[in-house]
């Protein structure tokens, strides 16, 4: 059985995106990102997949797995799924990933057995994608240390397990 892991960055308020972007460059979060997953399979919506700048794509070192509801999609370098069910069957292996978006990830949350999430310290107003919310069956098992980035951004990394997932 695939152990299913979610990893996103949210600012204050859980917003994560705003236009199909992530509103901040935060090359810390980013290697963490890449350090975490690096090795597994990423599970990722569609419009995640387009925002991926295309050199990035496939994001290297990992099997990528788009999630669409067009059944026709074919993407060059990742497989594709139309439910988040197929994409963790093609993803196999011991554990998986979900980056994104904001939709898979309130999809995966009954089947996740750990959150890797970055708090990053500013306000995104205008966000229009937002984090899941972190409910009591999870413990926060490590970070929260407060960093600071080199551009003077503050941030934090955290780690939530939880004992049973769906």
């Amino acid at each position: 059985m695939t152990t299913l892991g979610m990893i996103w960055a949210e600012a204050r308020g859980g917003a994560i995106g705003r236009d199909g972007t992530m509103p901040w460059h935060l090359p810390e979060d980013l290697a963490h990102f890449k350090r975490v997953t690096l090795g597994a399979p990423v599970i990722m919506g569609r419009r995640t997949w387009e925002s991926l700048p295309e050199r990035f794509r496939p994001l290297p070192g990992r099997e990528n797995v788009v999630v669409s509801r067009d059944p026709d999609l074919v993407i060059d370098g990742a497989q594709t799924a139309t439910s988040l069910e197929d994409a963790i069957r093609l993803a196999g292996g011991d554990r998986a990933w979900i980056m994104g978006g904001g939709q898979l990830y309130r999809d995966a949350m009954p089947f996740a057995h750990e959150l890797v999430v970055t708090r990053i310290d500013m306000d995104v107003p205008d966000a229009d994608t937002f984090a899941p919310e972190i409910g009591a069956e999870w413990t926060l098992d490590g970070g929260g240390e407060a960093l600071v980035a080199a551009s003077g951004l503050g941030y934090r990394f955290e780690r939530y397990l939880r004992e049973a997932a769906a």
